[in-house]
């Protein structure tokens, strides 16, 4: 049965491989030169830059008809896997997921993975992870992801990779909008519209959503409501100016497992984000000044077992994070380009349990800093190689000052196929809640280190409408911070170890102008086991539209997740998820989705059995 399951991995791997170079599904031709920020934060052909770059573009996005981009990204990306316990929402802590992980990098609650919104750090400043529910699919035009170590660039947090969600933005004078509604399984919503306005230089984005749920199990509703709002101002042909905000508000209830339900387990979650740009675009220079700032509040019910009493008090969080960034890049001479930046955080918040008799116990109020300078550098020699060089020196308030490089060359032996060779050093500081908050927590932490290594080829065949791609890599780290017993009591210590290595594979193929074939296929190999990081991750899917109809259908196989590690426990699984849509007008269209029809039993998070067959349909109006 393994030699016949392993054997079905291979036979599709080499079948059909990934969308490394995420191309517009349905296009008549394939952009050969796509055109990213993250690697370098100036836009780059996608071939001189040496690290793994996924792109995922809005058309992917629309036509999974997601609230989330999360479950998108999942399916697209190879190496990246995103853990879920339900058929909609994420929440935050006790029991919930949302988990990111790239090559086994990330963690639970995911501070090795950062994600950007426009470039902007997102991440709770006491915690310092991501929360999976605030980005929503409505936010973007395109995701960009660097698979591996972006510290140099984005410093903490970058150890395991970027993830950074590109927002919409009209390239001429005009009007539009969107507004979709879909109902399905388990009493679920989704409703969302956007409206987008540019005239003179002037641009006006908005969007709104709410979103709920009964859940599959007793006690696991989830309701959410967010906006949007982006104004930008085009100042002359060479600068422009945005300012923009994003607020989200959930409520998320936790049942606990299968086995030891959990009572009155809700969380009442309000996030937000504003941020200011200036942005400067010429011929041989380019560069920003961003200004942002993050906040949250957090109330939370821990809830209360079988036999146990009601919870007295509530967990109350007041967390920010204001960041500023300045960098400028410049062409000092043919085939150079060379940006220095500098990036100022600070993070912190408050936290403490609220009392029912109206007393409190506080349990943390702190805030920490971090500054950093940097230098990128990339040179052309000739035609046939470019060089990638870069360093940071970056300094904590707390565990002071580190010193993080990065090396690449990106090979072009032949004019349709490239060779890529990079080391990066990733790091991540450790987080308030782990030097000051609960009991393991630990003022003399150390931040996490780790090398990436990694070797890749690609190539675009049959005038590029094939393209493939196969990515080595190899990961040793040290200093990991794990909770472990010290004199009688659990305590966050630099003590864990990381080596894991593994290949990535990825093809398209555009059979006609209605009919575009896609996979990808990563292998995971740990020395040092780490939950909800599967070994075998593969996802094979077609895209197809001709006249009024779409569809899309993709099975992703997941191998060796494991769900816990005290015992092992793993698990496997098949899903296959199906969307459709009929054109009945002009900017009138008819929708259908169906996930996991097979219905299948699994389970992501241990003890959080996941929903089987669900359905859902709904209306997409543009006009």
């Amino acid at each position: 049965m393994v030699i016949k399951k392993y054997a079905l991995i291979a036979t599709m791997a080499i079948s059909a491989i990934h969308i490394s170079h995420a191309q517009e599904a349905l296009k008549d031709t394939i952009n050969i030169g796509e055109v990213v920020v993250t690697g370098t934060r100036n836009e780059v052909d996608l071939r001189h830059l040496p690290m793994s770059v996924s792109v995922v573009n809005s058309d992917q996005i629309e036509r999974r008809y997601e609230q989330s981009l999360l479950p998108t990204l999942t399916e697209l990306v190879p190496s990246l896997f995103t853990t879920s316990r339900g058929v909609m929402g994420y929440g935050v802590s006790t029991g919930a997921s949302g988990g990111m992980s790239m090559r086994g990098i990330g963690g639970s609650p995911t501070t090795g993975m950062l994600v950007l919104i426009d470039g902007h750090p997102q991440y709770m400043g006491l915690m310092g992870h991501p929360i999976a529910d605030a980005y929503q699919s409505m936010l973007a035009e395109k995701v960009e992801i660097v698979r591996g170590p972006a510290s140099v660039l984005y410093g903490s947090n970058a150890m395991g990779g970027v993830i950074n969600i590109l927002t919409s933005k009209l390239r001429k004078d005009g009007f539009d909008g969107n507004a979709r509604v879909g109902y399905g399984s388990y009493n679920t919503l989704n409703s969302e519209a956007s409206l987008r306005m540019r005239k003179r230089g002037f641009e006006v984005m908005a969007t709104g959503s709410y979103n709920r749920t009964d859940g599959h199990r007793d006690n696991m509703g989830f309701e959410q409501y967010g906006g949007y709002v982006k104004i930008g101002y085009e100042l002359s042909d060479n600068w422009n100016t945005f300012v923009d905000v994003n607020l989200t508000h959930f409520n998320a209830s936790n049942p606990g497992t299968v086995s030891r339900p959990i009572f009155d387990n809700d969380s009442r979650i309000t996030r937000g984000m504003t941020s200011f740009s200036l942005e400067n675009n010429y011929q041989r220079t380019s560069g920003a000044l961003k200004v942002f700032y993050n906040w949250g509040k957090h109330n939370i019910n821990d809830g209360y077992y079988e036999g146990d009493s009601p919870r007295d008090f509530l967990f109350n969080s007041k967390d920010k994070m204001l960041g500023v960034t300045l960098y400028q890049s410049v062409s000092l001479w043919r085939g150079n380009r060379t940006t220095l930046g500098v990036d100022y955080q600070k993070m912190g918040g408050k936290a403490w349990n609220a009392y029912f008799n109206g007393t409190d116990s506080e349990l943390v109020d702190k805030t920490v800093d971090d500054i950093a300078g940097y230098l990128d550098f990339r040179q052309s020699i000739g035609r046939f190689i470019t060089l990638n060089g870069g360093f940071r020196v970056d300094h904590h308030s707390v565990t002071g000052a580190h010193y993080i490089p990065q090396f690449g060359a990106s090979i072009y032996p032949m004019e349709t196929g490239e060779i890529k060779l990079v080391a990066s050093r990733g790091f991540r500081n450790p987080t308030i809640r782990e030097m000051y908050m609960f009991p393991p927590q630990n003022p003399n932490l150390q931040p996490e280190s780790l090398w990436n290594y990694e070797v890749s080829w690609s190539q675009r065949l049959l005038q590029s409408r094939l393209s493939y791609s196969v990515n080595l890599y190899y990961i040793n780290g040290n200093n990991m911070i794990q909770t472990v017993s010290v004199d009688g009591r659990p305590m966050n210590i630099n003590t864990g170890k990381i080596e894991n290595y593994g290949v990535e594979l990825a093809t398209s193929y555009l059979c006609s102008k209605e009919l575009l074939l896609v996979a990808n296929y990563s292998y995971l190999n740990m020395r040092n086991v780490i939950l909800a990081s599967p070994e075998h991750k593969l996802y094979a899917g077609v895209d197809f539209k001709k006249g009024r109809w779409s569809a899309s259908t993709g099975m992703q196989y997941i191998a060796g997740l494991y769900t816990a590690l005290e015992p092992l426990a793993k698990e496997n699984y098949l899903l296959w998820n199906v969307r459709g849509a009929f054109r009945v007008a002009n900017g009138f269209e008819l929708y259908v989705k169906g996930e996991n029809l097979l219905n299948q039993h699994y389970e992501i998070n241990l003890g959080f059995p996941m929903p089987g067959a669900t359905v859902m349909g709904g209306v997409n109006i543009n006009f």
